[in-house]
């Protein structure tokens, strides 16, 4: 049986090789110029990075954030975090507004947050569970 699966796979990478059309052989390539590179290279978004919301988008993201709130009563095991000051208010807001707006990832929003609260990474990752994406 296991010789059988065996067979079948290379079988399967055999047919799935690379392969290459002769075009190249017979018309030779014609050098291009340009001055442009032909690929940008994408650097990750930081905290920095941030595309302010439309009053729509802004009304989804509240309600969504309203949601989430509302399941931090009811869990004991959730702390809150110290946000006492207008610049960690603001902070936390375009923190969740990002990844709420997939302009960062889930693995950037706890790594940007554990920057500021490295003991709050259950609170972080609660957050994170709490917007849903499809």
């Amino acid at each position: 049986m296991k010789r059988h699966f065996l067979l079948t796979i290379l079988a399967a990478f055999g047919f799935s090789g690379c392969t290459s059309s002769i075009g190249h052989l017979i018309e030779p390539k014609k050098p291009t110029q340009t001055t442009q590179p032909t690929q940008q290279i994408q650097t990750p978004k930081t905290q920095y990075d941030y595309e302010e919301p439309t009053p729509e988008k802004k009304e989804a993201y509240e309600n969504t954030m309203r949601k989430i709130a509302s399941g931090i009563q009811d869990d004991p095991n959730y702390k809150r975090l110290s946000l006492n000051t207008n610049e960690k208010k603001e902070w936390f807001k375009k923190l969740t507004y990002r990844l709420w707006d997939r302009q960062i990832t889930r693995h950037q929003f706890i790594a940007e947050g554990l920057k500021r609260y490295p003991d709050h990474g259950y609170e972080l990752n609660f957050i994170v569970r709490g917007f849903t994406f499809e």
